[in-house]
């Protein structure tokens, strides 16, 4: 059974830090495709960033700059590193894993399985 557990959200200054964590059990986790999305009240899931099983990177426009994804396949752990925050990154935060083992394209729409969420909140 796949699980997807996120932790470190929680409130936050603008301007400050933060790293996500995903732990992932129930699955070979160095052969998957991983990703975070985020959904702020009243606006739809946002790709947010993803990270190969080779290692490949991927990220959202409103974000680029600002985050780094990673992964310890040793751990089963992928995680989000933000910077510089920003009332707009206030959102629930999702991990989330593509399905296919070793998928060799990284495409935001190929994630099928999600985790709980955790919450994120930015104060001005």
């Amino acid at each position: 059974q796949v699980q997807l557990v996120e932790s470190g959200g929680g409130l936050v200054q603008a301007g400050d830090s933060l790293r996500l964590s995903c732990a992932a059990s129930g699955l070979t986790f160095s052969g998957y495709n991983m990703a975070w999305f985020r959904q702020a009240p009243g606006k739809e899931r946002e790709f947010v960033a993803g990270i190969s099983w080779r290692d490949e990177r991927l990220y959202g426009d409103s974000v680029k700059d600002r985050c780094t994804i990673s992964r310890d396949n040793a751990k089963g752990t992928v995680y989000l590193q933000m910077n510089i925050m920003q009332s707009a990154d206030t959102a629930v935060y999702y991990c989330a894993s593509d399905l296919s083992f070793r998928n060799n394209r990284l495409n935001p729409v190929a994630f099928s399985f999600w985790g709980q969420g955790t919450q994120v909140t930015v104060s001005s």
